[in-house]
């Protein structure tokens, strides 16, 4: 009797202990069930509508955040540069390269739970598409970094690991079709403060 009870507490354990496990695995991988990888960056385009699959609205939900419409826009982000290392506050970045068609869209740094980095003096860790210097029809270079440089600044600060969120708004970018066909911009590491 007594082996009876403990194979029974012992299955259970197993088998809660594994279900617990792989739902925050899911929850918690960056690149999970419905996501899009584009080169180095991750998109879920099922977030905040109606075909997500349970797992993204859990995550979504759990995330607290804005739902975004397909038609409204789309939001991709990044915890690598383009040689595949994890992105550092306290390294300098190169965000090069053309971002997709829309009518706006804004770039902005986060520790890796996802929250806001603290404003470096009185600049948040944010850029927009309308306040960015361009030379010529080319796509405008923003620098990322802990120190001030000419140009495209997009500040940070800290220290760890970090992600970069890019949102487009109003893009004819939808559904899982539209957004595998499409370039985003490169993050090339400039160098660190090591």
């Amino acid at each position: 009797m007594l082996k009876t009870v403990l194979l029974i507490f012992v299955t259970l354990a197993v088998a809660i202990g594994g279900g617990a496990g792989s739902v925050w695995y899911a929850l918690e991988a960056s690149r999970g069930v419905g996501s899009v990888t584009i080169g180095q960056w991750v998109t879920f385009p099922d977030f905040g509508t109606p075909q997500a699959d349970p797992y993204s609205r859990a995550r979504f939900a759990r995330e607290g955040g804005l739902s975004l419409g397909q038609a409204e826009g789309i939001a991709f982000t990044t915890n690598r540069d383009t040689a595949g290392a994890l992105l550092r506050a306290d390294c300098r970045y190169q965000l090069t390269g053309a971002v997709p068609p829309s009518r706006f869209w804004t770039v902005y740094a986060t520790n890796a739970a996802g929250r806001l980095l603290p404003p470096v003096g009185r600049l948040q860790p944010a850029l927009q598409s309308r306040e960015l210097v361009r030379l010529g029809d080319g796509p405008a270079t923003v620098e990322i970094g802990p120190q001030p440089v000419p140009g495209n600044w997009l500040p940070i600060s800290g220290s760890g690991p970090i992600r970069l969120v890019l949102t487009v708004f109003d893009t004819p970018i939808s559904g899982d079709a539209g957004v595998i066909d499409i370039r985003l911009p490169q993050v090339v590491r400039r160098g660190c403060d090591d």
